[in-house]
């Protein structure tokens, strides 16, 4: 019996502790609970700090170099940022082996956003929080944390042209 009680306290325990996220639907941050750190790598890997990212909205882009269908649409998501860097930037989460093949796939792929150290924490918690389950993926967020689509990638891809006043009209 006490096996049992001790697994129900774990079950809720646990449940509690990981928001759950369903589809599109917007979903505030905990309050008090910032979504990035506060210190984030540039490009080349200096930190910077976490208010770079402004009113923006935020595309977190799970990707790696080893896999093929990010290295397809990474130069999609590149071309669609600097073309809007004005409303929207990237944080790269990566799932590459190193912290030196990050780096080196930023470059190659000309991504001038920003990142999280390689298997930090808190790049491990994004992972978490959004349940991402394969890449690439690109969950959309608004300045203040709150979910705007975890689809983003598919709005890229279909329209670029539209993504950002569509996340605006969400958010």
């Amino acid at each position: 019996m006490k096996y049992k009680s001790f697994f129900i306290f774990g079950l809720t325990f646990l449940l509690g502790s990981f928001p759950v996220l369903h589809g599109d639907d917007h979903k505030e941050s905990t309050s008090g609970e910032s979504l990035f750190p506060s210190k984030l790598l540039d490009n080349k890997g200096n930190e910077v700090s976490s208010s770079v990212l402004g009113d923006k909205i935020v595309g977190i882009y799970f990707s790696a170099q080893w896999c093929p269908p990010c290295r397809h649409f990474t130069p999609t998501l590149v071309d669609f940022r600097n073309n809007n860097e004005k409303d929207f930037e990237v944080v790269f989460v990566s799932s590459d082996r190193s912290s030196k093949d990050q780096l080196k796939y930023m470059d190659k792929y000309g991504m001038k956003w920003y990142t999280l150290p390689h298997g930090s924490d808190a790049a491990n918690n994004l992972k978490k929080k959004f349940e991402v389950r394969g890449i690439p993926a690109l969950v959309i967020v608004d300045s203040k944390g709150n979910t705007i689509t975890k689809s983003g990638r598919g709005d890229v891809s279909k329209d670029a042209k539209t993504a950002i006043a569509e996340w605006r009209k969400k958010s």
